[in-house]
């Protein structure tokens, strides 16, 4: 254990806002420590090697199934969002142990086909009853914490996922990329592990500085990239972004990232919060919306979700009627229902859950290519 205690006594030298992983709120089951990583170490690592994090390379970022390689996916943000986030930690003098495993696993729980899927998976769910709904960073921590499974030496740990500690989960949950005219963020200090037990909505501030960077970050890095890939398949041009905003913060996503994170570093340091300044933030917010117009809205990207919209409303309708005699699923000719059988019962629901609740769960699970597949396997004639 000495090897684990010389890299806790370590994080002695960070900034005295900064988590340390000794004062952690710990796991939702306690585990016996690793010999040589800290705690938060070993949540990067457990998010980096789950099934979870390996089909994100197969999951939409903007553009839907792109043929062309060097398009963004769902993996390489995740992957931007951690390598900015880290710089930034690591000049604040925070946790960047902490500050990477929040960055890793903020997008588990994407659904296929990026924000247009989980827009059809909220509508789905609340077509069963409007008290229910879906929004990605929930499920990212009910991913971490129930759905994805790992072998440990004694048993699969069941019903608690990942078993990462408070701070991870907790950064997860709050990592909200969508509220875009934030750029100013304090740390709730008020939370406790108790707090995690109950969330229904976005939107919380994270309980550590490591988790407020990763929610800026994450505009950050598709802001720009966003931009450059439109630019890739013809979408737009980048002059098409008003001057005075390329002149605030840049004409490549290399000079965008740039700008922000020296202006975050700048008005961030030696203090108890995470901001840009308000040129910059304003700035951010007004290109964010840019690209809501040029991109997001694009008569190709908005055609393409109704394609979306069919497959998950497909999928969720038939896997739902399917349920209506569950043992039925697990020798059914169609390979579909008998994965979703196997799903099922590999995951020990308990009575709590609904059936809606089972089906978004596999449903969210997939890869746009295997979410395609599923529907015309169920629906080929």
């Amino acid at each position: 254990m000495i090897w684990r205690q010389l890299r806790e006594q370590q994080e002695n030298l960070l900034s005295p806002y900064a988590a340390r992983s000794v004062n952690s709120f710990g796991r939702i089951i306690n585990e016996e420590k690793c010999p040589i990583r800290t705690d938060y170490e070993r949540d990067g690592n457990r998010i980096l090697y789950s099934m979870e994090f390996r089909r994100l390379r197969h999951k939409t970022q903007v553009f839907f199934n792109a043929k062309n390689d060097h398009i963004c996916t769902r993996m390489e943000h995740v992957l931007n969002v951690g390598s900015i986030a880290v710089t930034i930690a690591r000049t604040l003098n925070l946790n960047q142990d902490l500050t990477y495993a929040i960055a890793l696993g903020h997008d588990l729980g994407h659904a296929p086909f990026g924000h247009s899927g989980e827009r059809v998976l909220d509508k789905c769910m609340k077509k069963v009853n409007l008290e229910f709904g879906f929004q990605h960073e929930l499920h990212s921590l009910r991913v971490v914490e129930k759905l994805a499974t790992r072998i440990s030496k004694e048993k699969i740990h069941e019903k608690c996922g990942l078993n990462l500690t408070f701070e991870v989960r907790d950064g997860i949950v709050s990592h909200c990329g969508e509220n875009y005219n934030e750029y100013s963020l304090k740390r709730d200090l008020g939370k406790t592990p108790q707090s995690l037990c109950n969330v229904k909505d976005r939107g919380g501030l994270p309980f550590t500085l490591e988790g407020c960077i990763v929610r800026l970050v994450d505009k950050i890095a598709y802001a720009g990239r966003d931009i450059e890939d439109a630019v890739r398949v013809n979408l737009m041009n980048v002059h098409d972004i008003p001057k005075d905003i390329r002149n605030e913060l840049g004409n490549t996503n290399g000079e965008i990232i740039n700008t922000l994170v020296c202006d975050m570093v700048e008005n961030s340091y030696g203090r108890d919060c995470i901001r840009l300044s308000p040129d910059k933030g304003q700035a951010l917010e007004k290109l964010i919306n840019e690209n809501i117009r040029l991109i997001y809205k694009a008569d190709k990207i908005t055609r393409y979700e109704k394609i979306a919209e069919n497959t998950l409303e497909g999928l969720f309708d038939s896997l739902l009627d399917s349920l209506s005699d569950f043992e039925k699923l697990q020798t059914n000719e169609n390979k579909v229902y008998r994965m979703f059988y196997n799903f099922i019962a590999d995951k020990a629901y308990d009575e709590s859950e609904s059936d809606a609740q089972k089906v978004i769960d596999f449903i969210a699970g997939m890869t746009d290519q295997f979410a395609q597949s599923c529907f015309e396997e169920i629906y080929w004639m």
